[in-house]
């Protein structure tokens, strides 16, 4: 059995004045896909203007921050320039979300065992998906965008691919994950 290693939730300290805290359920110990989309287009409709005073846009790297973690959720905020973008990737196990918060990002994921697709997620939008997702995110359009991630559970790390077309037919989850 897996034991806890943390004792309460951990909000941005920019946040800590936020309803966020009554967003995150810390007795929760694992999210649903459709729990973590409503959490993240929650945040990005009631926090946004907060969130978006934390922005930071760099054209070296894309930019993150922890938003909030509990023993059941890990929070980010990500910024990208038009371009920037992630290696193909799972979330190791972990279920996700994420919402668009402003710009516009394309979405490149594959199932294992199925085709690789394609998705332009503009402001507002946000999905969330299961464990066995693997995807590449891209900053699209001209301006800067921003998007709020969640994962359940959290601190899991996630696999790297050269392409979508390596990701096996089926993604394992990580030892020591509850399901």
């Amino acid at each position: 059995m897996t034991q806890s290693v943390l004792r309460s939730s951990e909000i941005h300290p920019r946040l800590i004045d936020s309803p966020l805290g009554e967003l995150l359920h810390p007795e929760r110990l694992l999210w649903t896909p459709t729990q973590l989309a409503g959490l993240t287009r929650t945040v990005a409709l009631e926090l946004g203007d907060a969130i978006s005073e934390l922005l930071h846009f760099d054209a070296d790297q894309r930019w993150w921050a922890r938003l909030a973690l509990t023993d059941g959720i890990e929070l980010w905020v990500l910024s990208w320039l038009p371009g920037q973008g992630t290696a193909p990737h799972d979330h190791g196990g972990a279920a996700g979300s994420f919402t668009v918060l402003r710009g516009e990002l394309t979405e490149e994921y594959r199932y294992p065992g199925g085709p690789i697709r394609q998705r332009t997620h503009l402001a507002g939008d946000g999905i969330g998906f299961g464990a066995g997702r693997a995807h590449r995110v891209t900053g699209a359009g001209t301006s800067p965008a921003a998007s709020i991630h969640a994962y359940s559970p959290p601190l899991v790390p996630t696999r790297e691919y050269a392409s979508l077309d390596d990701v096996p037919a089926e993604i394992p989850p990580l030892p020591g994950i509850l399901r």
